[in-house]
């Protein structure tokens, strides 16, 4: 896949090919919640090195592969959603940058490189 469009247009094809794709969309928004709370674990267990104290500490490069994995979940979950409201998915990343763009003004080259959130 080499852009969003056509992973999105991937995954709707794979969604239909199985029955998925006719869920109402607020089903796939539940998918959405779902993957976000296993991201949230993705994210604690490489924070961390484990996801809770009886679970065996896993290696960088496991919670990293894991940590991508539930990425990519959210990001086909959200593809889905724009799908079913046919949004093009590269207008998303557009909106993105203009909304941020007018919401916050540019920092200092300085203040940039050295802030943290």
């Amino acid at each position: 896949m080499s852009n969003l469009k056509d992973h999105q247009a991937w995954l709707k094809e794979f969604y239909e090919g199985r029955g998925w794709y006719q869920y109402p969309t607020f089903i796939h928004l539940n998918f959405v919640t779902e993957e976000v709370g296993e991201l949230s674990r993705a994210v604690r267990a490489l924070e961390i090195g484990r996801d809770h104290p009886g679970e065996a500490k896993k290696t960088h490069e496991e919670l990293m592969d894991n940590l991508e994995e539930e990425l990519a979940d959210v990001l086909d979950q959200v593809l889905m959603i724009s799908s079913k409201y046919d949004v093009n998915p590269e207008t998303l990343l557009k909106r993105s940058e203009v909304k941020l763009t007018k919401r916050f003004k540019p920092l200092e080259k300085s203040v940039t490189s050295s802030s943290k959130i």
